[in-house]
């Protein structure tokens, strides 16, 4: 006769017969909930866990004496150094970003460059060593969303030699993806949305579906020290589609970011277990796959016109990395009763607060004007910082009075007008000065030539022109 099902509350844990409508342990409604074969064992305490515990390995934390297995370098400076040094052997990479943004030419140089690290690393071993040699040599990569056609006419436009040490795969298949990656290096698996594994239910890219995949090949990784990378779909709001077990599942979140019309790419770490996260790779587009922007201090101030009014340069700090942006503000008079407020690349309630500071504090009359304001390069400046920049490119284009060429601007602006340093001055102020910026507004401290000090917005308006 089958056992009948077991309950159980899913806010305190308690076991009960039956179903209930309010639990009688901690008095909460509607969580008991029927519980699974595995779920009634453990609540029953069925099983006895002690044969277990003694199998357990346990070793004291100064037991091992063997040095950490080198990162394995993927041959893009950008990449390794968001990274933190390369990719760590058993470790667990996510990269996520929109559709046509470049994850898969930025995957297949890194498979490229890392064979490459390999190849020469399986050269150097004796001859007859077969298993170490595929071992120091294999890399895989694996697609669940294309062709394997494809995948190499991909990587013969990214400059593949027809001998590249590189394998590949088209196989949506979890479990046999986990097995593959004993002997291997490197693997690359894209997408594991699209993955699937026998026995669990749903369809690809489900939440079941999604943590079983990532778990099984997350495990198959660390015992056999193979470096995973795995790709990640978004949804519509930008974050990583499926559970969020999966980004706590993996040792590295990386996000690679931009404008799918524009050229440029940004790469940052939302999590490194083995890194920092402030750290940000910049990348091109180019027409044989990604460049490197090693030094991107005035990368977006290339094609500026310092004479025109309604702008104003802004050294910004993006994940410890200083770039100098250029912040740009059209204002616009209006006969219409709800003027319009259009916003790129910046935070539309701070711009919304920065507009009312300025229409309060030093009575510009922007409440009969259209106000469009625009960070250029596809940059997205998150910091208080640009507060300051972003008040003098309003205020200039209001007055039709162009920013002197040759000053910068940084601060947080209050809602009494007044000014809030920024921090890290000595960063922000060394590389406008090395770019050839010669004056430098901005609250608070700091030491070098061409200082201005403003503690008020509207004393920072007159210095300013």
């Amino acid at each position: 006769m089958p056992k009948p099902p077991a309950f159980g509350c899913t806010a305190c844990g308690a076991s009960f017969a039956r179903w209930a409508g309010r639990c009688t342990a901690c008095g909460a409604m509607n969580t008991i909930a029927e519980l699974t074969k595995a779920e009634a064992r453990l609540a029953a305490g069925s099983g006895d866990a002690r044969p277990r515990a003694a199998a357990l390995v346990r070793e004291p934390f100064a037991s091992s004496s063997a040095a950490p297995a080198p990162r394995l370098s993927t041959g893009i400076g950008e990449l390794d150094r968001v990274l933190g040094g390369g990719l760590v052997p058993g470790g667990v990479v996510l990269i996520t970003g929109e559709p046509g943004i470049g994850k898969s030419t930025l995957l297949g140089q890194a498979a490229l460059g890392a064979a490459q690290q390999t190849g020469a690393l399986g050269a150097a071993l004796p001859s007859g060593a077969l298993g170490a040699e595929r071992q120091a040599g294999s890399v895989l990569y694996a697609t669940a969303e294309e062709s394997l056609e494809q995948v190499r006419a991909r990587m013969r436009r990214l400059g593949a030699a027809a001998d590249a040490r590189v394998e590949l795969a088209a196989s949506g298949d979890a479990a046999a993806l986990a097995a593959a990656l004993a002997g291997t290096r490197l693997a690359v698996i894209d997408s594991v949305q699209l993955l699937a594994l026998d026995g669990v239910d749903g369809e690809p890219g489900g939440v079941a579906q999604v943590k079983a995949c990532a778990h099984a090949l997350a495990q198959a990784a660390k015992a056999t020290g193979t470096a995973l990378v795995l790709v990640g779909h978004v949804t519509k709001d930008g974050g990583v589609a499926g559970p969020r077990l999966l980004e706590h599942l993996v040792d590295v979140v990386l996000s690679f970011e931009g404008d799918r019309y524009g050229d440029l790419r940004i790469l940052r770490a939302l999590k490194n277990r083995s890194g920092s996260t402030q750290e940000l790779g910049l990348f091109r587009m180019g027409g044989s796959g990604l460049e490197e922007v090693p030094d991107a201090g005035g990368l977006f101030l290339a094609d500026r016109d310092p004479d025109v009014p309604g702008t104003c340069v802004c050294p910004v700090l993006d994940a410890g990395r200083c770039l100098l942006v250029e912040v740009q503000a059209l204002v616009n008079p209006t006969t219409s009763p709800q003027p319009q407020r259009r916003v790129a690349g910046l935070d539309p309630n701070r711009v919304a607060m920065v507009l009312a500071v300025l229409t309060r504090r030093l009575g510009l009359p922007l409440g009969q004007a259209d106000v469009f304001v625009n960070v250029t390069g596809g940059v997205r400046v998150q910091e208080p910082a640009a507060d300051l920049a972003l008040a003098l490119a309003i205020a200039s284009s209001l007055r039709g009075i162009a920013v002197p060429s040759d000053l910068v601007a940084f601060g947080e602006v209050g809602l009494g007008g007044e000014l809030r340093p920024a921090a890290r001055y000595d960063a922000r102020a060394a590389e406008a000065r090395r770019l050839g910026f010669q004056k430098l507004l901005a609250p608070g401290g700091g030491q070098g030539r061409g200082r201005l000090v403003a503690t008020r917005i509207d004393a920072a308006v007159e210095m300013a022109f």
